[in-house]
């Protein structure tokens, strides 16, 4: 019987070993890595996908949305990242810069958080 039992805590040692590497194992998510953040613009004329850096944003309380729409506020005019879906040398389907544009306040109608299932590349990552 004294084998038994410490065969028994012998085993549950050993599950409570594994179970901290268990919980550090997560899922990872496709979305924007923490430095770039995708917005949709919406303009009279068209719809854009842009994103913004996340220390161009800065930090505040508010969420990223009013934190974009403040700056563009306070400044008149950003120039950003125009965002598409391509192909990266792999063949996958990424989220990666296009070409840079200027939004200007005046322009614009609505700010929108934009969320993608695609990994996000940020504009340096993408030449």
């Amino acid at each position: 019987m004294n084998i038994l039992y410490r065969r028994r805590a012998m085993t549950g040692l050993a599950a409570l070993a594994i179970l901290p590497l268990a919980a550090a194992v997560r899922p990872v998510r496709a979305q924007t890595p923490a430095s770039i953040q995708l917005f949709k613009l919406v303009s009279p004329r068209d719809e854009i996908v842009v994103g913004v850096e996340a220390a161009q944003l800065g930090t505040g309380s508010g969420p990223a949305v009013q934190r974009l729409a403040e700056l563009l506020a306070a400044k008149g005019q950003l120039t950003l990242w125009q965002y598409a879906s391509q192909k990266d040398a792999g063949g996958a389907l990424v989220q990666a810069p296009l070409r840079q544009v200027a939004v200007f306040k005046n322009e614009l109608l609505r700010i929108e958080p934009y969320t993608t299932p695609l990994p996000v590349k940020a504009p340096a990552a993408a030449k």
